[in-house]
C-alpha cells in the first residue's frame, strides 16, 4: 500500500461550461448557430485564494436573499426553488440578481481561466469522432495539461459540474491522459528547439508525467463555487456568440486566460490566448457558419 504523503496540501478549482455540444438535428443536418444552439462551447475554471467555507456561506446568504426577497419574486426563481433550490445561473437570472452576483464576483480573491471550442462538423467527425463526450475531452484537456508536471506536486482537486456522458469518469480520465500527451508533446518540442548544439535530450513519455489529480463531479445546488465559474463561462461566451463586451469587460481583472482553440488563423504566435494585456474584443465574435 502507498503511503500518503502529509505533505501535499490539496488545491481546489471548480470547472463549469457554457454553451452546448450540439452539433447534429433531424437527418444529421447541421444545426450550429441556428436559435437555441451555440457556436462554440467554453469550459472555465475557477481558483480562490481565500478560505472556500467563507465563500460558500457568503454564496448561500445571497441565494437565500433572492429566494425571499419578494422584488424577486418571478417564475424563474420560483420553479427552481420548488425544483432544488435557488442557486445562480447567469443564463436564468434576472438582470438586477446578475448585478448582484457580479458585484460579489469582483470582490472576490480569485481568477478564472477558459478554453473555447468554436464548433466544425469537419472537426467534429475526424478529431472528435462525432461523439460530443470526445468534444468536451479535448478542451478540457487544454485546461488540465498545465495543471500537470513531470515529478508531481500537490494534489489538485477539480470540482466538476456535472454533464451527463461528458463528466462520467472514463471521459475526465481521457482529458486527463490528453493532458499528459500535450504536456509531453510541448516539453519534447520545447527540448528539441533549445538543443542548438546537438546535444542529445532524454524525451519524456506521458507516462513519465504524475498526476494528482481528483476529480468530484457534482452540480451546482450541491456546489456553489461552481456558481462562480458559471458566471465567467457566461461573460466569455456572450462575447463570441454575440459581441458583447459588458460582462466580461466588468470581470475581466480577474480573467487570467481565454483560449480560442481553434481560431486557425491566430494560432501563430500565440494569438489566439488572451489576458489582461491583450484582451478580448467584439471581432471575437464568431461569423454565423455555412450551412
Amino acid at each position: 500500500m502507498t503511503k500518503k504523503n502529509k505533505n501535499i496540501k490539496p488545491n481546489h478549482r471548480f470547472l463549469d461550461e457554457a454553451g452546448d455540444t450540439a452539433f447534429y438535428g433531424k437527418g444529421k443536418t447541421s444545426i450550429i448557430g441556428v436559435d437555441g444552439v451555440s457556436k462554440s462551447f467554453i469550459i472555465g475554471m475557477a481558483k480562490f485564494r481565500q478560505p472556500l467555507t467563507e465563500i460558500r456561506n457568503t454564496i448561500h446568504t445571497l441565494q437565500n436573499e433572492v429566494a425571499t426577497n419578494p422584488y424577486f419574486d418571478v417564475v424563474s426563481v420560483r420553479k427552481k426553488k420548488a425544483s432544488k433550490g435557488y442557486f445562480f445561473h447567469a443564463t436564468d437570472d434576472l438582470p438586477e440578481v446578475r448585478k448582484l452576483f457580479m458585484d460579489f464576483i469582483k470582490s472576490l480573491d480569485c481568477s478564472f481561466e477558459a478554453v473555447v471550442g468554436r464548433k466544425s462538423i469537419e472537426r467534429y467527425e475526424t478529431v472528435h469522432k462525432g461523439k460530443e463526450q470526445y468534444f468536451y475531452a479535448d478542451l478540457l484537456s487544454h485546461l488540465l495539461k498545465n495543471k500537470l508536471n513531470k515529478t508531481g506536486g500537490e494534489k489538485l482537486i477539480l470540482h466538476v459540474a456535472e454533464r451527463g456522458k461528458s463528466t462520467k469518469n472514463q471521459n475526465l480520465e481521457l482529458a486527463l491522459e490528453k493532458a499528459k500527451e500535450r504536456l509531453a508533446n510541448s516539453i519534447n518540442f520545447k527540448s528539441i528547439k533549445e538543443d542548438q548544439d546537438g546535444t542529445s535530450y532524454d524525451p519524456i513519455n506521458r507516462k513519465d508525467i504524475i498526476s494528482n489529480i481528483v476529480f468530484n463531479v457534482t452540480q451546482q445546488i450541491q456546489e456553489p463555487l461552481l456558481n462562480v465559474s458559471d458566471y465567467f463561462c457566461w461573460a466569455v461566451q456572450n462575447v463570441f456568440e454575440k459581441g458583447e463586451l459588458r460582462y466580461y469587460n466588468y470581470l475581466k481583472e480577474k480573467i487570467s486566460v481565454v483560449i480560442d482553440l481553434y481560431d486557425s488563423e491566430k494560432i501563430a504566435g500565440w494569438k489566439n490566448y488572451y489576458g489582461p494585456k491583450n484582451p478580448l474584443t467584439a471581432e471575437n465574435k464568431i461569423s454565423p457558419p455555412l450551412h
